[in-house]
C-alpha cells in the first residue's frame, strides 16, 4: 500500500534566514516566536480607553487581531522580523526658515519669520527662495517598497521549503514594534520608537509570518535610554507623556493626518512641519552618536525632504494625490494637504511676498469652507488682515455659510 505520508520539510537555520535578509540589504533580522502579544494587547487597550489614540486606528483598531500574529496566518509559529535603515542626508542646502539642531540635538535655529519685513506687496527679491514645508524622513522616498522585496525574498526561500507565509510592513495586521522587540532587535526608546543598539531609530519595520518552526535567535534587547530624558523635553507639544507613551491628541505628526480642522492650539508648534515630525529622533542621543559614526547615504533622485507650499496650494486634486501618494492623506482627499500647507504658510512665509498674497486670495475663495478657514488662519498670522473679506477684521466675512470660516475670524491669533 503506497505510503500517503508528506515528505519531511526542511527547518532552515534561523543564521540562515538572517543572512539571506541581509544580503537582500536589510540592516538588521532577527526571529521571535509567534505567540500572542498579551501585553501589548492591554497596552493598546488602554491606552485607547483613556483617550491617547486620539481616533487612530491602525494597530488600535483591532489590538485582538494586530497582536497576534496568528490571526495574520493561522498556524504561524515564527516572525522573521527586520529592520531597513532610511537615514539619508538631504544633498541640497537648508532652506531658509528650516529648523537645525546643534551636536546636541538642541534646536539651534527656527522658522519664526524673524527679521526686518519687505515693504509689503513689493516684489520678491532676486532668486528668493519660495516658501516650503518640511517632509519626515520615512517619508522623503518609498522606504517600505525595498523592505517589502527583501522580505519577499526571504519568504520565497522559506515557501521553497514548503512552509507559508504572510508577508507584513507597515500593516495594521501586527504591531511592528513589539515584533522588532521580541526579536531581538532593539528596545523601546521613551519616544516609543523602536531604537537599535548603536545605530538608532531611523528604520522601517516588517516581518515575514510563517508557519516554518524556526528557532529564536536573540535575548531581548535592554534599555538604552537610562535617565535620558531628551526625546520627553524635545517634543514640540509634550506630547511624550509618560516613558513610550505618546498621547496622539498633542503629536504633530498624527494630527497633521486627522479629519476636520488642525488643533488651533498647535498650529503655531507645527512650525515648518507639512508632514511627520522627526523631533523626537534627531535630539535622541543614539541617534546623534550614529550620525557622527557613520555618514548617511545621500537621498535619493526622487526623494521630497521638502514641498514648495505655493506650488502645491496651486495644484489640482488629481495631481496632489498623485504627488503625495504614499502620504497617509485623510479620506484621500486633497483638501487636507492644503490645509496642512495653509497652516505651514501662516507660520514661514514672507507676507510682503506677493507670490504668498496671491495663494492667500486664492485660497480665501476657495469653494471648500476649510480651505477658507485655514486660509484665514495663515493670513491673520501673517499680519495680512487686509486680505480677509471685508478688509481689516474681517468683518465683511461674519456672512460666510461656513462656521469654520465664521470661527477662524474671531478667534485669538499669534501674530508673527
Amino acid at each position: 500500500m503506497p505510503s500517503t505520508l508528506r515528505p519531511a520539510r526542511r527547518v532552515p537555520a534561523s543564521a540562515e534566514v538572517v543572512a539571506l535578509g541581509r544580503r537582500h540589504g536589510l540592516d538588521a533580522v532577527g526571529v521571535a516566536p509567534a505567540t500572542a502579544f498579551a501585553t501589548t494587547r492591554r497596552h493598546l487597550e488602554r491606552r485607547k480607553a483613556a483617550g491617547l489614540h486620539a481616533g487612530m486606528r491602525f494597530t488600535y483598531l483591532r489590538p485582538e487581531r494586530s497582536c497576534d500574529p496568528s490571526r495574520a496566518l493561522p498556524g504561524a509559529r515564527a516572525l522573521v522580523v527586520a529592520a531597513l535603515g532610511y537615514r539619508r542626508t538631504d544633498s541640497a542646502d537648508a532652506p531658509a526658515g528650516t529648523a537645525t539642531r546643534d551636536d546636541e540635538g538642541r534646536l539651534a535655529g527656527a522658522g519664526s519669520g524673524a527679521g526686518p519685513r519687505p515693504t509689503l506687496d513689493g516684489p520678491p527679491e532676486r532668486g528668493a527662495v519660495p516658501p516650503v514645508g518640511r517632509v519626515a524622513r520615512y517619508a522623503w522616498d518609498d522606504h517600505y517598497g525595498p523592505l517589502r522585496d527583501a522580505l519577499a525574498e526571504v519568504a520565497r526561500s522559506l515557501e521553497a521549503e514548503g512552509w507559508r507565509t504572510r508577508v507584513l510592513a507597515d500593516d495594521n495586521a501586527l504591531v511592528d514594534r513589539e515584533a522588532a522587540y521580541r526579536a531581538g532587535l532593539g528596545w523601546y526608546g521613551k519616544n516609543a520608537n523602536l531604537l537599535l543598539p548603536g545605530q538608532g531609530s531611523w528604520f522601517v519595520l516588517g516581518s515575514v509570518v510563517t508557519d516554518a518552526p524556526l528557532a529564536p535567535t536573540d535575548r531581548r534587547v535592554d534599555d538604552g535610554c537610562g535617565t535620558c530624558t531628551r526625546c520627553h523635553d524635545g517634543c514640540p507639544t509634550g506630547a511624550i507623556v509618560a516613558p513610550g507613551v505618546v498621547d496622539a491628541r498633542r503629536c504633530l505628526a498624527w494630527l497633521l493626518q486627522i479629519e476636520g480642522p488642525f488643533p488651533r492650539e498647535h498650529r503655531v508648534a507645527l512650525g515648518d512641519r507639512l508632514y511627520g515630525c522627526d523631533d523626537c529622533q534627531e535630539v535622541c542621543p543614539p541617534n546623534r552618536r550614529s550620525e557622527r559614526h557613520a555618514a548617511a547615504p545621500p537621498a535619493g533622485e526622487g526623494a521630497q525632504p521638502t514641498v514648495d507650499l505655493l506650488d502645491l496650494l496651486a495644484a489640482g486634486d488629481d495631481e496632489l494625490l498623485d504627488r503625495h501618494g504614499r502620504w497617509y492623506v485623510p479620506r484621500r482627499q486633497a483638501r487636507y494637504l492644503r490645509r496642512n500647507a495653509l497652516v505651514v504658510l501662516g507660520n514661514v512665509a514672507d507676507p510682503g511676498d506677493p507670490r504668498v498674497v496671491a495663494a492667500l486670495r486664492r485660497a480665501l475663495a476657495d469653494d471648500d469652507g476649510l480651505v477658507r478657514a485655514h486660509a484665514v488662519w495663515a493670513a491673520r498670522r501673517l499680519g495680512r488682515d487686509d486680505l480677509l473679506p471685508g478688509g481689516p477684521g474681517g468683518l465683511g466675512g461674519s456672512d460666510d455659510p461656513d462656521p469654520l470660516v465664521r470661527d477662524e475670524l474671531t478667534a485669538p491669533v499669534e501674530p508673527r
